[in-house]
């Protein structure tokens, strides 16, 4: 199993953890890309670390093909000197560092492919984070509305609650209250002279206008009877 897989499969386990458990989903976002952002660097190391085998296997693959072309220039010298014997030798010298050399060939294609592999990681990761970051503002925006927008909901549900609105009966009552003690607090108080006065006035101003009322009535009666 590649990183890469293992990694999938971490975010998988901890995203169905954090879901159950109902966590905030920002918590959510900034975990997933904290663990794209290790298990990058991660990649990254072990990326570097099979290049640097690589290379390592590379060096020891051209001193084995030194020495297989040594064997093999002096295994012809043998046969130019009719040494039959010491060609023979020479010769098998160079089939073991033959062999060797086929071994560690194959090691090495093997190692192209793991750091192949690892580089087609690397890649696929940093796009997925790069995908991550310039989403994460607009998650985190949204899920900031979202929380407005409930906690503006639970508002209007707890103003239309029958315990809010026997609160604002009570103050409405308290209010009422008060306005009586205001109302009482000159009452059976003697009026003053200035009152009286304003008294005597408003009564005349009444008595006017009913004397003026009573004579229109009078002569619309008048005028039925002639009629």
């Amino acid at each position: 199993m590649g990183i890469f897989t293992r990694f999938k499969d971490i975010v998988a386990s901890n995203m169905s953890a954090m879901l159950d458990k109902a966590e905030d989903p920002e918590k959510l976002i900034k975990l997933m890309i904290r663990e794209m952002e290790d298990t990058l660097i991660e990649i990254k190391s072990s990326c570097a670390n099979a290049i640097a085998n690589q290379k390592k296997v590379q060096r020891f693959l051209d001193n084995i093909q030194e020495k297989e072309d040594f064997w093999a220039h002096k295994a012809e010298l043998a046969v130019n000197k009719e040494k039959d014997s010491l060609a023979r030798q020479a010769l098998q010298e160079k089939r073991r560092y033959t062999q060797k050399s086929e071994a560690v060939e194959v090691e090495l294609i093997e190692l192209s492919v793991i750091i192949e592999q690892y580089r087609d990681d690397i890649q696929e990761l940093e796009n997925k984070l790069k995908s991550a970051r310039e989403k994460q503002r607009m998650l985190v925006q949204r899920h900031i509305r979202a929380k407005r927008k409930k906690r503006a909901q639970e508002e209007i549900r707890r103003a239309d609650s029958a315990d809010v609105m026997l609160k604002f009966e009570e103050l409405e009552n308290h209010i009422e209250r008060m306005e009586a003690e205001a109302d009482l607090v000159n009452y059976g108080r003697p009026a003053t002279l200035e009152e009286e006065f304003d008294a005597l006035e408003a009564d005349d101003d009444i008595e006017a206008e009913l004397d003026k009322l009573k004579s229109s009535q009078s002569s619309k009666n008048n005028d039925t009877n002639n009629a």
